[in-house]
């Protein structure tokens, strides 16, 4: 289900996670080749995206909203 990224918070490892709507939460890396994200390096690029939908995965599988 798409959902939009409304803010960004960092996880203990120092990756960058998006908030989105539906109250879960999702990595967003940038680790290429695998993934291309170069908007997640910089705060411009993250302010960019927010209101941008991701595909959540927890909202398919009616997973409870992440703290």
């Amino acid at each position: 289900m798409k959902q939009a990224i409304v803010s960004y918070l960092k996880d203990d490892e120092n990756q960058w996670v998006a908030r989105l709507t539906c109250g879960h939460n999702q990595h967003v890396r940038h680790m290429p080749p695998w993934v291309v994200r170069p908007w997640v390096i910089t705060e411009e690029g993250r302010t960019s995206m927010l209101g941008y939908t991701l595909d959540c995965k927890k909202c398919d599988i009616g997973a409870p909203k992440d703290i």
